[in-house]
C-alpha cells in the first residue's frame, strides 16, 4: 500500500460556526481569523494504492458551482486535485474508487463535473462509495443540512450507474461502529456531525491511520468540547470523540486530517487537560 496527500485547494468558514460553543477569544489562538471573521481549511484528500486499485477519499469541492456560490468560500491558493495527482504521477481516469465519507459538497462536489451541458462522474473509471443510511439522509435533506446537500452533487453519481453501498456495518458497543472495505481498510461510523459519516482507517507500514473527515477537521478540535456549529448531533460528536480519542492514544493512532491547513497529520498524548496533540508530520515522513 502507498499513501497520497492529495490537497484539492483552501478555503474559508466562519471561525465561529466552526467552533459553535467555544469563544472566540479561545479558538482564535489556535486558528487565527482574518478581519471577516473567516479562518482558512484546507481541502485535503488522501489517495490510497492498494492491490491494483486506486482510491480517492472525498473530492473537495470542484469548480462547477456558480461564481455566487464560491464568492461565500473564498477558494485560495495553488493546489487543485488534478495538479497534485499529477505531482504523483496520476491522473483522475487512473481512479478505480471514490469513497464519500459524506455528502456535504465540500467533501463531495468534486465527484460531478460538466459534460458540455450535462453533469456526469469526474472520474469516469471510478466506482463511488456512500451507505445507504447516509444516501437517504442526503437526498432527503432536513432544513438544517439541505445547504450542504446539493443534488447536483449526489444525484448524478447514482444516475451513472457507478454508485455502490458500504452494507455490512457492524454495531459495537463502546466503540464506534465498523465495516470492512478492504484488507487494509477499515471503515469507523460516526453520527454527530451528520448520519453515518464514514472514516476509513488504514493499516499502513505498521501503524494505524484514521482519516479524520469531520469528526475532528483540525488538530483544534481535539478538546471535547470543540465541536463545529454544523454538527447536527453535537452531544453524540462529543460522545464520538471521546471514544475514538481514548482507542486513538491507547493504540498510538496516526490522524489524518482533511481540513486542517497547517497540519496533515498528528499522534496523541495524554496531558493535564485532557488528550492533545504530541507530534505534527507530513503524511510522507512516516
Amino acid at each position: 500500500m502507498n499513501l497520497y496527500s492529495i490537497n484539492c485547494g483552501y478555503f474559508k468558514l466562519d471561525g465561529g460556526a466552526m467552533f459553535g460553543v467555544v469563544p472566540k477569544t479561545i479558538w482564535n489562538k489556535l486558528i487565527p481569523a482574518d478581519e471577516n471573521n473567516m479562518c482558512s481549511w484546507a481541502l485535503r484528500s488522501l489517495l490510497i494504492e492498494e492491490e491494483g486499485r486506486l482510491i480517492l477519499v472525498d473530492t473537495g469541492m470542484g469548480d462547477k458551482q456558480s461564481g455566487k456560490f464560491f464568492g461565500h468560500y473564498y477558494l485560495h491558493g495553488d493546489d487543485s486535485l488534478d495538479k497534485n495527482l499529477a505531482a504523483h504521477g496520476f491522473h483522475r481516469n487512473d481512479i478505480t474508487d471514490v469513497f464519500l465519507t459524506h455528502l456535504h459538497f465540500d467533501h463531495c462536489g468534486g465527484a460531478i463535473w460538466y459534460h458540455g451541458d450535462k453533469l456526469v462522474p469526474a472520474f469516469k473509471n471510478a466506482t463511488f462509495w456512500s451507505n445507504a443510511d447516509h444516501w437517504k439522509w442526503a437526498t432527503e435533506p432536513n432544513p438544517r443540512e439541505k445547504a450542504s446537500f446539493l443534488k447536483e452533487n449526489i444525484l448524478p453519481i447514482e444516475e451513472s450507474g457507478q454508485l455502490k453501498f458500504i452494507n455490512d456495518r457492524k454495531p459495537s458497543e463502546g466503540h464506534l461502529d465498523t465495516a470492512v472495505f478492504s484488507q487494509n481498510i477499515k471503515i469507523r461510523f460516526v453520527n454527530g456531525h451528520t448520519e453515518a459519516m464514514m472514516l476509513p482507517q488504514l493499516a499502513y507500514r505498521n501503524r494505524t491511520i484514521v482519516y479524520m473527515a469531520d469528526l475532528l477537521p483540525s488538530y483544534a478540535h481535539i478538546p471535547l468540547p470543540y465541536v463545529m456549529g454544523y454538527d447536527t448531533r453535537p452531544l453524540i460528536s462529543m460522545n464520538e470523540k471521546e471514544l475514538f480519542l481514548k482507542e486513538a492514544l491507547e493504540n498510538d493512532y496516526v490522524l489524518f486530517f482533511e481540513h486542517d491547513a497547517a497540519h496533515e497529520c498528528c499522534t496523541l498524548q495524554q496531558t493535564e487537560k485532557g488528550i492533545r496533540p504530541k507530534e505534527f508530520f507530513k503524511l510522507a515522513d512516516l
